[in-house]
């Protein structure tokens, strides 16, 4: 008996061992309405951790430990979907196709766990979206700056601006990026200070993004974000994405050259998961002198419980780099200078040229700016969810530029130190800084400076006279020196949502934004090129005698950014403080056919100014108390699925947004502004949706206005006022208004199984509304200038610039053969107007904006995926990128406005016309000041995926 119950024991020990621990697969392929596969869609098996992501081409294969189940399948912007299964133990089930329900948000290798992040869902959030998957950042973007792959999307413009590492620039419907909303994982990353945003500090964010959504107009994101234009909201690979990695390695012309590697554990049986990518990149640049060299590492750490109500992701990121600059927009006589009038040398940098042999830039950025985010996601219950972000980022690096100049002579004056080819002669200025006697142009005779107490003393002394300079200083003696204006910063920041879900209809969100930021700004000499010295007498506590210093500093990436520097700082030594606490809530109703939500924001920015340089010690202004403005946003909107082809939104919203600091603070003192106000945007939007199986189409209408704009202008010109010199003065505008309106739309379609078609137009009307008045001030102490205050400027139906109001694009992918795809796009952009200053309104017959030539560009490429491995799951790929096929030349931006019909001289007007005196470049008076955009371009890409 004893032996029987030991027989059944054992029996029904190894029936509950071989159940438990069977093993069957189960895999499929996910795909869209359209039939279109969704890589990175997410398929996990319902009551347990395990799970798995879809592979290129949407195929997955996940171990099951029991003989039936549910997977359950879920992707940003469509509805999950729950499936049976049952699989016999030691073999596969196949599910086949699984279609998910819509098909224009295709976004890739992700899955938004946290409410903080804000995503836009199709045909359910009334707003204009736009995204870019993972897949097309990876194979189209090449050796384009990050901004350039939005440049086929609605309303938005995106230029190389100088043509350096990272000087890209982005404007939508019209807004420049400075009142751009760019979010990374729901943390806000404009500057604080200012809302800028340097592309170049965020190089890798095109290795390490999942996805890309550009939300036009209002957005979709509860925070008080400075989204005047939109927001561009970048959401990062996570640390449980399928197990894998790939290596990659590209090169391209300007012996354009990048490597990059990443590996991802998968989630872990204990719920732990890791994901760690690594790069370099380096090159020549495409313009003269732009040499740079840049890494990226991101690493990502998750752990998920094992009944999933804790997700923890700890991710650090950053891209250290360096680049050379081109910071001068030269005239198109310039470029034509060293080119051809028919052919003008694009390529023309007039910042570089050569010292001791060796090609040398003055002007340099080099930075690192590493950010840090701790997301935690809780799952309360089954209605409530609490999703938290801490967060941190430490900017440490700095742009360098000349500083002094040599008998009122600029480094890149056009005569004084220029070669014959255009470069810089360095060499000349190192000679001249050392003693040596050399021969300026624009100067009679040969030049030699003098010594100032035995040595040779730079400064940032240029001409003229100055009361607070050493009274040996005079224009026999300046110096050119390069230094470095840091712009480094410690800030930390938490955002916290509770999502509670009311009933069936209704979900309220409601949380706290909370930031602090600290920014350091201040000077230090990088070379004093053949100097001695250099003299700085900036310092209020230390005048008239100031100081004598020769310590330099290398323009050399900073690594380690917890190592604050001892610098000796020169010129100027500010820090700029800002608080920022927020709160948020929205309520979002969905039932059926209809959704719609209601958001309010309310925040509080503090901005506070310390100064040790201009302020002697003891004055109250050398640390001010805290500036609080308050500030919000309110915003609503509704979509209608009218059925499940057609749906309809209109949204409208109202946001008064705080100024920058440099307009609480103006010109760099420590008085607070008389005439700060909030800037008030009113937008509306409305909105049409199209989806079927063989095309879909998005259109919509916007109006947006910008009232109270700030904006500080150029200086007067000289003698605008009796006796005023040039640069001593700097403007302030006062009741600037803009009206941005405007028609998009947006489509694709899948003429067959192999073409894909997609294709966009925009049209805008962006004008400034009504007259405003400009106030001068001088630079020295912020005084008024005597006459020119309150002076009225014409302002209304003049066009805004900096950004082509009308773009178009149509571009096809082919497969020719099996993975094997060619494909091609269009960009067309018109209605370009010329950056504008102010100013150059005071008459009400003034001409207005400059409008530049439209121009269109072709873009090409190819890929090829060759499937490799015993079971055909890995896979190597080729891709061929070629941008602006045709070598098409361009001009991408004017900083001037100057006409044909403008007379060439302001003071002899019988020299005639830029048009009579033949000289235009496409219809554009050859004075202006511009930025051609690049030529042809090639990269080639091989990688690795397993």
């Amino acid at each position: 008996m004893k032996k029987m119950k030991n027989w059944l024991l054992t029996g029904l020990f190894f029936m509950i061992v071989s159940t438990v621990f069977s093993q069957g697969k189960v895999t499929g392929t996910i795909t869209d309405a359209t039939g279109g596969s969704l890589p990175g869609a997410n398929v996990a098996i319902k009551g347990s951790s395990t799970a798995t992501s879809t592979d290129f081409d949407g195929k997955f294969t996940i171990n099951s430990t029991t003989g039936s189940g549910e997977i359950v399948v879920s992707f940003i912007g469509y509805d999950n979907k729950t499936v049976k299964f049952t699989v016999s133990n030691g073999s596969t089930t196949n599910l086949g196709e699984i279609t998910l329900a819509s098909n224009s948000n295709e976004l890739s290798e992700i899955v938004v766990k946290s409410t903080v992040i804000d995503v836009a869902k199709d045909r359910k959030t009334p707003v204009a979206v736009s995204t870019i998957k993972a897949a097309e950042i990876q194979q189209k973007l090449g050796t384009q700056e990050f901004p350039e792959i939005l440049k086929n999307t609605p309303s938005v413009y995106a230029t190389k601006s100088g043509g350096g590492f990272g000087d890209a620039r982005v404007n939508i419907r019209g807004f420049n990026q400075n009142n751009i909303a760019v979010m990374i994982n729901g943390m806000p990353v404009n500057d604080m200070e200012n809302g800028s945003v340097f592309w170049s500090n965020w190089a890798g964010l095109s290795d390490v993004a999942s996805v890309i959504q550009v939300q036009r107009g209002l957005g979709a994101s509860k925070l008080a974000t400075p989204s005047v234009g939109g927001t561009i909201n970048v959401i990062t690979r996570t640390s449980d994405k399928k197990e894998g990695g790939s290596f990659s390695s590209g090169f391209g012309n300007a012996r354009n050259f990048k490597i990059q590697g990443s590996y991802s554990t998968g989630k872990l049986s204990n719920g732990l998961s890791a994901s760690v990518l690594l790069s370099q990149t380096m090159g020549d640049g495409y313009i003269q002198g732009t040499q740079f060299e840049g890494s990226n590492y991101f690493v990502a750490l998750g752990y998920t419980t094992k009944n999933n109500k804790h997700d923890v992701q700890l991710t650090v990121t950053g891209a250290p780099q360096w680049h050379n600059q081109r910071s001068t927009a030269s005239t198109i006589a310039t470029y034509q200078q060293y080119g051809t009038k028919e052919d003008p040398n694009t390529r023309y940098n007039a910042d570089t040229g050569y010292l001791n042999g060796e090609e040398y830039n003055i002007r340099k950025n080099y930075y690192h700016k590493p950010i840090a985010s701790l997301n935690w996601d809780y799952a309360i219950n089954e209605t409530t969810k609490l999703s938290t972000v801490l967060y941190a980022s430490w900017g440490r690096g700095a742009g360098a530029s000349a500083t002094g100049g040599i008998k009122g002579k600029a480094y890149n004056d056009v005569l004084a130190f220029r070669r014959a080819d255009g470069l810089i002669d360095y060499d000349k200025i190192y000679a001249y800084n050392s003693g040596q006697t050399v021969t300026i142009g624009g100067l009679t005779g040969p030049q030699t400076r003098t010594k100032i107490g035995g040595v040779y003393q730079n400064s940032s002394f240029f001409s003229g006279s100055n009361a607070d300079w050493n009274a040996q200083t005079n224009t026999n003696t300046s110096g050119i020196s390069q230094t470095s204006s840091i712009n480094s910063h410690d800030w930390y920041g938490a955002v916290i949502n509770l999502n509670k879900k009311l009933s069936n209809t209704l979900t309220l969100d409601f949380g706290f934004d909370g930031r602090t930021y600290r920014g350091y700004h201040y000077t230090v000499v990088n070379d004093l090129l053949g100097g001695g010295e250099y003299f700085d007498n900036f310092i209020a506590d230390l005048k008239p005698n100031g100081r004598h210093l020769t310590t330099t500093y290398p323009t050399t990436v900073q690594w380690n950014v917890f190592d604050k520097k001892n610098y000796e700082k020169i010129s100027f030594n500010s820090t700029g403080n800002v608080k920022w606490y927020g709160l948020f809530t929205q309520l979002e109703y969905s039932k059926d056919n209809l959704s719609a939500f209601i958001q309010g924001a309310v925040s509080q920015q503090g901005y506070k100014r310390e100064d040790d340089f201009v302020y002697k010690s003891g004055d109250p202004l050398r640390s001010t108390p805290y500036e609080n403005v308050l500030g919000g946003n309110v915003k609503g909107g509704a979509n209608y699925n009218i059925n499940e082809k057609h749906n309809v939104f209109v949204n409208a919203g109202y946001y008064s947004k705080q100024p920058f600091f440099n307009s609480v603070y103006p010109n760099n003192r420590s008085t607070v502004n008389p005439n700060l106000t909030n800037e008030k945007i009113l937008g509306f939007e409305a909105g049409y949706g199209f989806r079927s199986k063989y095309f879909t189409a998005n259109v919509n209408l916007y109006n947006t206005n910008w009232d109270d704009r700030y904006l500080r202008g150029n200086a007067l010109p000289a003698n605008t006022v009796p006796g005023l010199a040039a640069n001593t003065t700097y403007t302030e505008y006062v009741g600037l208004n803009e009206v941005h309106s405007g028609f998009e739309f947006e489509g694709s379609s899948n003429i067959t199984d192999k073409l894909r078609i997609t294709g966009m137009f925009s049209y805008g009307i962006w004008e400034y509304k009504g007259n405003a008045t400009v106030n001068a001030y001088y630079t020295a102490d912020n005084s008024p200038v005597p006459g020119y205050s309150a002076t009225q400027i014409y302002m209304d139906g003049v066009k805004v610039g900096d950004a082509a109001q009308m773009t178009a694009s149509l571009g096809a992918s082919y497969e020719v053969l099996t993975r094997f795809f060619l494909d091609a796009n269009y960009n067309y952009n018109d209605n370009l107007y010329a950056g504008i200053s102010p100013i150059n309104f005071a008459s009400p017959t003034n001409k207005g904006s400059l409008q530049l030539p439209a121009y269109g560009l072709v873009d090409a490429g190819w890929s090829y995926k060759m499937l490799v491995g015993q079971n055909k799951d890995k896979s190597v790929n080729f891709r061929l990128n070629i941008n602006n096929v045709f070598d098409k030349t361009y001009i991408a931006e004017s900083r001037t406005n100057i006409f044909a019909d403008d007379n060439v001289s302001s003071t002899n007007p019988a020299l005639g016309t830029y048009a009579s005196n033949n000289r235009l470049y496409k219809g554009v008076a050859d004075a202006n000041q511009v930025f051609f955009g690049f030529g042809r371009t090639w990269n080639f890409q091989l990688r690795y995926d397993f």
